[in-house]
């Protein structure tokens, strides 16, 4: 997916405040409390090092428009790929090994007719997805594993519908996912465009914080942490 420039102007905005607040130099903020260095594909180390970050960096202090610069870069970029350790991928889910006996689902949108991904139309296209994402895992994998999952989408209804009750249960709040699209995709829509709203939201909560606490509290929904084993899933999808 290619996102608007305005996603990109959002996180700009954010980082800018997160320096004036905190005192850090912008280059820290942009590499900290952006989804830049991922979604300029340079994987996940976050090396403030790394030749093509420091290019980036070094274009931005000369630009007259941090922004343009800043989307004309993004756009010059090879696409981010998969997240590490990705083993199968069955329509909008994938999933991939964390460590032995720990395994982590992964959603993205995979409809190219149009259709909300998980509108009540697409339910049990989700299903069978994920019927299938876990046919594969129990098939594959020996003992059942320890299913993880981490999204700001557990908190949509249309989501957590998809799963078993007693994995949705255990779900948590995580802070300091800064970095990572399981916070920012809540900003974006299935087409890539901003979510005015709720970006707005965002910006409002911001610019009435005096201090980095409580900085999580400014994004309107929260990354959930949830987690249990895979025979909960066989049970759920009859598998």
């Amino acid at each position: 997916m290619i996102y608007a420039s305005e996603f990109l102007d959002l996180q700009l905005q954010f980082a800018h405040a997160v320096s004036v607040l905190s005192g850090l130099p912008m280059a820290r903020a942009l590499l900290e409390y952006t989804n830049f260095y991922i979604r300029f594909g340079l994987g996940r180390d976050f090396d403030p090092t790394h030749p093509v970050w420091r290019e980036y960096l070094a274009g931005l202090g000369s630009a007259s428009d941090s922004h343009e610069w800043t989307y004309r870069f993004y756009r010059a970029r090879p696409a981010a790929g998969d997240p590490p350790g990705v083993v199968a991928t069955f329509g909008c889910f994938s999933y991939g090994r964390l460590s032995e006996g720990r395994i982590r689902l992964h959603f993205r949108n995979a409809e190219t007719d149009g259709h909300a991904p998980l509108g009540i139309d697409r339910r049990e296209q989700r299903l069978a997805d994920l019927a299938a994402l876990f046919e594969h895992v129990k098939r594959t994998t020996r003992p059942p594993p320890r299913v993880i999952g981490a999204s700001w989408l557990y908190n949509l209804e249309a989501y957590r519908r998809l799963f078993p009750k007693s994995y949705v249960a255990t779900a948590r709040v995580v802070h300091q996912r800064f970095q990572h699209m399981p916070l920012w995709g809540q900003f974006v829509d299935r087409d890539g465009k901003v979510k005015e709203s709720i970006a707005q939201e965002l910006l409002q909560r911001l610019r009435r914080q005096t201090s980095l606490d409580g900085l999580d509290q400014c994004f309107p929904l929260q990354v959930l942490a949830v987690e249990s084993g895979a025979r909960e899933f066989y049970d759920f999808y009859g598998i």
